[in-house]
């Protein structure tokens, strides 16, 4: 099957590393035009370079702060710009914060919501007229196995992204009618620059495990016995934002290796 983007244009954010530079590069190789847009101007040049080597379309890179509004306007502005226009938007940017309850200040709770609902609430009110005038769209949001299942001490992370899961599936009937197609990619274990964070952090800390170790230990759990891979997860993202993917809306898939105990 031969996947093309070729005259489309994405937004992806946290797009410099880890799952989001995995489909950047995914859909800029399937000849997409690509914003990436990240906190840190560090990694941007570079994640840009990478891209640009496989790319069959525009790549450009944005400083952006999605948990602020006033970031999220100029990272679309700075994104129509450059291209025009925006197709496909995939809402990434996010780290998975857990810890009990009675920890969780309200500063916490308005940060990790920020983060994760209100950028993907602000970026979907942006690009939505434009895709329905069009007609035609896509929306990404990625969230975690955690908004299916949440876990005691999965706030809040567990939280922000269940609500996530709701807001795909309101967007999804509210773009229907006008083939806009909203759906959520649920991130099991996978190997990313988060995983690769922990692993430094518990080598500073006195541990000597080599990463593949520690990924396969991860991994020892999970049903298929590994961690997941970030072109894996770029692949689904890729089809989903695809003609190929053009009967599909309102889902929220599992992207685990079997690991969610809900389908």
């Amino acid at each position: 099957m031969d996947i093309s983007l070729a005259g489309r244009s994405a937004i992806i954010t946290g797009g410099s590393k880890g799952l989001g530079l995995a489909m950047a590069t995914q859909f800029a190789a399937s000849g997409a035009d690509v914003a990436i847009l990240a906190r840190s101007p560090d990694g941007l040049e570079e994640a840009k370079a990478a891209i640009s080597a496989t790319a069959k379309g525009r790549v450009a890179g944005f400083q952006c702060d999605v948990s602020k509004a006033d970031d999220v306007r100029r990272g679309y502005e700075a994104t129509m710009g450059a291209f025009g226009k925006v197709d496909i938007m995939v809402n990434n940017a996010g780290i998975s914060r857990a810890m009990a309850f009675e920890q969780i200040t309200d500063e916490v709770w308005q940060d990790d919501l920020d983060l994760k609902l209100f950028a993907a609430i602000r970026f979907a009110r942006l690009v939505m007229p434009q895709m329905k005038e069009r007609r035609w769209g896509r929306i990404i949001n990625v969230l975690n196995i955690g908004a299916k299942a949440p876990r005691a001490g999965g706030a809040p992370t567990a939280v922000s992204r269940a609500a996530g899961m709701a807001l795909t599936k309101v967007l999804s009937g509210d773009g229907a009618p006008h083939n806009v197609l909203v759906n959520a990619m649920l991130v099991g274990q996978i190997v990313s620059d988060q995983w690769v964070r922990r692993h430094k952090a518990m080598l500073a800390q006195g541990a000597n495990e080599s990463f593949e170790d520690y990924a396969a230990k991860l991994g020892a759990n999970i049903p298929m016995k590994r961690l997941g891979k970030a072109e894996e997860f770029a692949a689904l993202a890729c089809f989903l934002c695809s003609e190929q993917g053009g009967y599909i809306t309102g889902t929220a898939i599992n992207v685990d290796g079997g690991a969610s105990p809900v389908v």
